[in-house]
C-alpha cells in the first residue's frame, strides 16, 4: 500500500532542510485525502522532491518526521533506531552500569523519534507516545525493546493515558507494575503504573548528584518532592536532616518508604501541605533549599502566569535560606525559557534584598539529548544559588 503524501508551500521546507523534525500545518499545501490522525506520510516539496517520511497530527503540527531517506518504517528501522540510543546510553555509562539501572533510552526528537519516550527502570520499560502515530507503532517499539538483548527486559508497559486522551495503559510484556531499582547507589521504588509520568524523574539525575556533593552536613528542604529523589541524594552523603514537602501524600509514602529501604529514615521528615503556601508561613531556614515545581506553563497564553508564580515561589524560597547557604532553582515549563527564567530568578533576588551568587546553571541529564536543530527540547533550566 503506497503510503499518502503531504505537499509543502514554496520554501516551507527550509526548517527541514536544517534539521528540524516538526512540520507545522501552515506550511503544508496539499494532502492526500482520507488522511487521518497518525497515519504515516511521505512529505515533498512544492516541487515533488522526498524530504521524508513521518506521522500526520490534525493540530499545529501536522507532521512528525522519523525518517529522511526514503524507506519504510517498519521493524527494521525501528530495532536500528532503538539499538543506536541503547548504545549510546552504554556510552554514557548507564545502561550496564552497576550504580545506575534506571535512564531513559529514547527521548522523543533527542534520540529521533518525536513524540515517544521510553524510560528504562532494571529490567522494566515503561513506553509512552505523545501521539496517535506513536500508540500505533507500539506493538514494532515493543518488539525493537525485546530484541535488545543486553536489556534482558522483563516487563514492557504501555503508559498512554496521560498524554493521549482515550488511550488504555496495557503491558507488552510482562505484568510488573513497580520495581526497587539504583540510582548512584541510591536504591529507590518505583510505581509505573500509579506514579507521575513514568514513574519518576529520571532527568534530574546528575543535579541529584551535584546536591549530593553539597549535602554533607547540612539541613535541606525538598519542595515539590514527589519521591524524595533530591532529599535521598541528600540523606545519601550525610545531610543531617531533610524534610520533604508534597501535596501528595501517595508520593510522600514512597519518599518516606525509599528513606527506610536506605536505613535513612531517622534523618528524614515528610510534610504534606501546598508548597506555596508552607514557605509563606515557615519561619525555618536550612543550608540548602531544592524548588523543582512541576510545569506552571504549558502554552504561551499562560507564560505570564507561569512567571509571577516562579517570582513569587522563589522570593519565598530564598528567605528559607540560611546566610551562606544554596537555592537549587528549577523549571520544567518548555515555554519559559533559560533567558526568562534567569530574568524571573533575578527579580525574585531583587525582592529577596539577599546577596546572591550563582554557582552553576543546569539542565536535564544527557540521557534527555536534545536535537541541535530542535532547541525546543531543551525544556529543564535550573540554576544554583549562593545565598548570602
Amino acid at each position: 500500500m503506497q503510503e499518502a503524501s503531504v505537499i509543502l508551500k514554496p520554501g516551507k521546507e527550509q526548517a527541514v532542510r536544517r534539521g528540524h523534525p516538526w512540520i507545522f500545518s501552515g506550511a503544508v499545501k496539499k494532502v492526500s485525502a482520507g488522511v487521518a490522525e497518525g497515519d504515516t506520510v511521505q512529505v515533498f516539496t512544492h516541487d515533488l522532491q522526498f524530504i521524508g517520511t513521518g506521522f500526520w497530527g490534525n493540530a499545529s503540527i501536522a507532521v512528525r518526521l522519523m525518517r529522511r531517506t526514503p524507506g519504510p518504517l517498519d521493524q527494521d528501522f525501528w530495532n536500528e533506531v532503538i539499538l543506536n540510543a541503547w548504545n549510546w546510553r552504554r556510552r554514557m555509562g548507564l545502561a550496564g552500569s552497576r550504580h545506575t539501572n534506571c535512564f531513559r533510552l529514547i527521548h522523543g526528537e533527542g534520540d529521533g523519534l518525536p513524540g515517544l519516550i521510553v524510560d528504562v527502570y532494571g529490567t522494566h520499560a515503561v513506553v509512552q507516545p505523545h501521539h496517535e502515530g506513536m500508540l500505533r507503532a507500539a506493538d514494532k517499539v515493543a518488539e525493537a525493546l525485546k530484541n535488545l538483548k543486553e536489556a534482558a527486559l522483563e516487563t514492557i508497559y504501555l503508559k498512554a493515558t496521560g498524554t493521549l486522551p482515550g488511550a488504555t495503559d496495557i503491558w507488552l510484556m510482562g505484568n510488573a507494575a513497580g520495581a526497587e531499582v539504583m540510582e548512584s547507589g541510591i536504591r529507590y521504588r518505583i510505581n509505573w503504573v500509579e506514579g507521575q509520568k513514568t514513574g519518576f524523574f529520571l532527568d534530574q539525575r546528575p543535579n541529584r548528584d551535584l546536591l549530593a556533593a553539597y549535602a554533607s552536613g547540612c539541613s535541606v528542604l525538598n519542595a515539590f518532592s514527589y519521591t524524595g529523589g533530591f532529599s535521598m541524594a541528600a540523606l545519601s552523603r550525610g545531610a543531617t536532616r531533610v524534610l520533604s514537602v508534597d501535596v501528595s501524600q501517595k508520593a510522600l509514602d514512597l519518599a518516606a518508604s525509599n528513606a527506610i529501604l536506605n536505613g535513612w529514615e531517622e534523618r528524614h521528615e515528610v510534610l504534606c501541605a501546598d508548597v506555596p503556601k508552607f514557605l509563606k508561613e515557615q519561619t525555618d531556614q536550612f543550608d540548602i533549599v531544592v524548588l523543582d515545581p512541576p510545569a506552571f506553563a504549558k502554552s504561551i497564553q499562560k507564560r505570564h502566569n507561569a512567571v509571577m508564580a516562579y517570582k513569587r515561589l522563589n522570593a519565598a524560597g530564598f528567605q528559607a535560606v540560611k546566610p551562606g547557604g544554596l537555592l537549587f532553582t528549577f523549571s520544567c515549563s518548555q515555554v519559559v525559557d533559560r533567558e526568562l527564567f534567569r530574568h524571573t530568578i533575578t527579580a525574585a533576588g531583587l525582592e529577596s534584598g539577599r546577596s546572591i551568587r550563582i554557582l552553576h546553571e543546569l539542565s536535564q541529564g544527557p540521557d534527555h539529548p536534545v536535537n541541535l536543530f530542535h532547541p525546543e527540547g531543551a525544556y529543564l533550566k535550573g540554576l544554583v544559588l549562593a545565598v548570602d
